[in-house]
Parts: structure tokens; C-alpha cells; sequence
């Protein structure tokens, strides 16, 4: 008869001597091993670091509720010391879907916390154009097509549109849209258009001459334009022919058209077109399998997080889009990211973590653009850099800043770039009021209503709306009078985007 203690409390083996904690001695290694126990992964910070894919702030989390060292962490995880520690200073983002799921193997995440970084859309009962959309669901070529018909107004109800995109958060979209597979795109065999690379080199040259066209004039000319261009793609898409490798790169065209139609969109205050069409820009980025253009499409939807939206969907989007790039050498691209991260941090009011990322993104900007920086990415440049440092300070509360900032920026601003030199200068005149120098402010918003009666954008209209109103503070001053009446003059004058 056994001696009550003989036996392993955990696994129930016979002990050879009396053991105190009545465990064997694989058992009390395994229980003496390094690991994360499971009171650490319920902690609320926890958890919204883990929604976030904010895996820097994880690791350090984890880490301070654990007890565990960063040699720990590397024992568990097979990441160096090194690599863990820029992880946790913000220097270094996780490289893709197989390091994400083997960190989170490795610190054994609870398999119920696992639906946090994947949530599905839609619960039962779906309809079929919710079932498209759903991000949780396979990222296929008839998924994308769908997103991007329910985008343009195709042939799919408004009722069911509604009803699928109703109450949905970007997260889901943003997640997914870095670990899903990608599906082969070819349609081989059918009586439709032959795509060529000659057609899709002209079907680019007219998204790219849109692009420019709207930093001079703006959004409101272009719109309609961008959409029935985007319809082309979608017929070629649906009823062409093409093998797989044209087929990524009618993907990458469409994807790109659906970027810039998105921003259009947004640019004209149209919010709920704007990120329809810019999920299904996401979609298309996400069958070229090109990491720069899913990167492109979350810039996008953070610039949307931040002006219109939740800016902690502007700081996911922005990481995100900065760990697709961990094989790419695109350093304006990711400077390009970490001024929409900034903004984001800004509206959330976190402003150590937006001057850290103005701070990388200048020292990426100096670098100049890299091999594998997009075309479509020439306007990143130290004025670009300063003057988001500008609308940091300002949403920080500190219009002295921004005004320094906003100086710094105009001479590097392209002359002929009318709609993103008169957003830049219209923030600096009302920096430059708000730190209480009116005349500055006024001589500064005059350069600005000198440059907009042909430019169209419903964000620039707000804007003049924002400098007016810090002019009108200043009450009775002369020069004041005389900047608002010519102001609102201008405004009446322009035709709506």
C-alpha cells in the first residue's frame, strides 16, 4: 500500500523518494521551464496589444507579467536577444505571417484569445454578398470582384450592401489582409478580351496621369472618371482572358485604380464610398500578391482612421502595412506609413509614439527612395515629412510647433502641386494664429485663397473653413476683417467637390 505523497500531483508516476511538492522530476523541469502562464494573456492591455498587432507592446507586457527575461523569451521563441529587444522599442516589426504565428506559438497563446486577431465580419444569417465580404472567409478572385462591384454600384442591391458592411470595423480587414493566402489569378480559355501586357501598360498610364492630376486640381474632377476607369478593369477581370502571371498584374492595375478612386472618394467627403472602395482596393493588392500595394491600400484606410474614422484603426493599418515591407527596400514607403502612424498616435493623443515615428520616418526620408520604392511614391520628400510633423503638433495642442514645422516644409512643396501646398499653408496660417500672430496668419492664408478657386477637394474646403474661423477670433483688427471677408468671398465662389 502506498504512503500517501508517493505519487506525481501532476502526471501520477510512482516517486522514488518523498518529494515536498509531490512532483516528479520531469514535471518540476517542465513546471521550473520558462513560459507565459495564462493570468498574463488575460490582462486587459494584454489583450487590446493583441488586437492591435501591436506585438512590440506584447512581448513587453507579457514579459513584465511573466517575470521572463528576454533571454526567455528567446528560449521560447527562437528569435535572437537582439531582434526581441528592437520588437519592443518600436526599431523592428514582425516580417510576415510565419514569424507572427510562431511568436505567438512560442509564448503559447490561449487557443480561445486566438479570434481576437481573427474576428469575423458577419454572424449568421448571411446574405450571399455578406458572404463575399466577410474578411474572415477565403481572399478569392470572385471575392474580390464582388467587394470591388459592390464598390463602383455593380450589380448587387444597395439593401444587401448595406446590410453586409453594416457595423463593420476595419480590423478585421486590415489582419486578414496580411495572413490570408493569396489565390492563383488566371482565366485561361474564355472567349473574352486577350489581356496583353501592352493593354495594362496603357490601363496604368491612365491611373497614373489621374494621380497627378489631382495634386493640382484635386478630387472633385476626377471621381467619376477614376470609377469608370476602375469598371474597365472589373469586365477584364470578369470576362478576359489571361494567364496567372498577367492575371497579378491586372490585379496590381486594378488594385491601384481602386486605391486612388478610394481617395478621391474621400477627398470628397463621400467616407462611406471611400472605404468600400478601398477595402476592395485591398482585395485587389492582396491577389498581385505586390506587399507595396497592400501597404498602399492600408495607408489609405489610415489616412481615413485618422481624418474621418477610429484613429487606432489609422496606428494598426500603418503597422501593419510596415510588416508586409520586412523583405522590401522601400524606404519612402515606410516613411510614407510612419507619418500616418504619427497622425494616428496624434488624434489618440500619444505623443511620445507620434514623434518617434516622425522621427524614423525623416531618417528614412533621408535616405532617399530604395529599389523597390513604387513609382506611384514621388512625392515623398523632407517637405512631405515636415509638414505631417506640422499637423502633429497641431493636433497635439501645440501650434507654436506646428507653425516651425509647417516653415520648414514650404520649400520643399512642388509649386505645381496646387491641392497639397494649399492644405499644408492653410494649417500653417491657423498654427500661425493659434500661437497668436495674427498678421502672419492672415498673410500666410492669403497665399493660400490665392491658389484654391480651381482646386476641388471637400478636406481642403475644411480646412479654409478651420483657418477662417481662427481668423475670426481675432475680432475687429482691420487686416483680419478685410482676410476673412475676401475668405469667405472665396468659399462662396467655389464650386462643392
Amino acid at each position: 500500500m502506498k504512503k500517501p505523497g508517493r505519487a506525481c500531483g501532476k502526471c501520477g508516476s510512482v516517486l522514488s523518494q518523498y518529494n515536498p511538492d509531490s512532483l516528479c522530476a520531469r514535471c518540476a523541469r517542465s513546471a521550473a521551464a520558462p513560459h507565459v502562464p495564462d493570468r498574463a494573456w488575460r490582462d486587459a492591455p494584454v489583450q487590446r496589444a493583441l488586437a492591435a498587432w501591436d506585438f512590440g507592446e506584447l512581448l513587453r507586457l507579457l514579459r513584465r507579467r511573466s517575470g521572463l527575461s528576454q533571454m526567455d523569451v528567446r528560449a521560447l521563441t527562437g528569435f535572437t536577444q537582439s531582434h526581441i529587444s528592437d520588437l519592443e522599442n518600436g526599431r523592428k516589426q514582425l516580417g510576415g505571417r510565419d514569424a507572427i504565428i510562431g511568436l505567438l506559438t512560442g509564448l503559447g497563446i490561449p487557443a480561445d484569445l486566438r479570434p481576437i486577431l481573427l474576428t469575423p465580419l458577419s454572424t449568421p444569417p448571411r446574405t450571399a454578398v455578406a458572404e463575399a465580404l466577410d474578411p474572415a472567409l477565403p481572399w478569392t478572385a470572385a471575392r474580390m470582384v464582388t467587394s470591388l462591384e459592390v464598390a463602383v454600384g455593380g450589380p448587387v442591391k444597395r439593401r444587401n450592401v448595406l446590410t453586409a458592411l453594416s457595423g463593420s470595423a476595419l480590423t478585421p480587414y486590415i489582419l486578414h489582409s496580411a495572413v490570408a493566402p493569396a489565390e492563383a489569378l488566371a482565366a485561361e480559355g474564355r472567349e473574352g478580351t486577350r489581356v496583353t501586357a501592352s493593354l495594362l501598360d496603357s490601363l496604368q498610364r491612365t491611373t497614373d496621369a489621374l494621380r497627378e492630376l489631382d495634386a493640382t486640381s484635386g478630387s472633385g474632377n476626377l471621381s467619376g472618371t477614376a470609377t469608370r476607369h476602375l469598371r474597365v478593369l472589373l469586365g477584364l477581370t470578369k470576362s478576359g482572358t489571361y494567364d496567372e502571371r498577367t492575371g497579378r498584374r491586372l490585379a496590381a492595375v486594378t488594385a491601384d485604380t481602386a486605391m486612388q478612386a478610394g481617395w478621391y472618394a474621400l477627398d470628397g467627403g463621400r467616407h462611406e464610398v471611400a472605404q468600400r472602395l478601398l477595402l476592395g482596393a485591398l482585395r485587389a493588392a492582396h491577389a498581385s500578391q505586390d506587399s507595396r500595394l497592400r501597404a498602399g491600400a492600408l495607408s489609405f484606410l489610415a489616412i481615413q482612421g485618422y481624418s474621418v474614422g477610429d484613429p487606432r484603426d489609422a496606428v494598426t493599418a500603418a503597422r501593419t502595412a510596415r510588416q508586409l515591407l520586412a523583405d522590401q527596400d522601400a524606404p519612402a514607403l515606410r516613411a510614407m506609413l510612419l507619418t500616418r502612424q504619427a497622425r494616428g498616435h496624434a488624434r489618440l493623443r500619444e505623443e511620445r509614439h507620434a514623434l518617434v515615428a516622425l522621427q524614423e520616418a525623416e531618417a528614412l526620408c533621408a535616405r532617399g527612395p530604395g529599389e523597390n520604392d513604387p513609382h506611384w511614391l514621388y512625392w515623398v520628400n523632407p517637405g512631405e515629412i515636415h509638414g505631417q510633423r506640422g499637423s502633429v503638433y497641431l493636433e497635439l495642442g501645440k501650434p507654436a510647433e506646428a507653425a516651425t514645422s509647417f516653415a520648414s516644409a514650404r520649400g520643399s512643396l512642388a509649386a505645381d502641386a496646387a491641392r497639397t501646398k494649399a492644405q499644408f499653408l492653410s494649417r500653417a496660417a491657423t498654427a500661425q494664429m493659434r500661437a497668436g500672430d495674427a498678421d502672419a496668419g492672415c498673410a500666410t492664408g492669403e497665399e493660400v485663397l490665392a491658389m484654391v478657386r480651381d482646386v476641388r477637394s471637400a478636406r481642403l474646403d475644411e480646412h479654409l473653413h478651420a483657418m477662417l474661423a481662427e481668423a475670426r477670433r481675432f475680432g475687429g483688427a482691420r487686416a483680419v476683417r478685410s482676410f476673412v471677408e475676401h475668405g469667405e468671398e472665396v468659399l462662396r465662389e467655389r464650386v462643392p467637390a
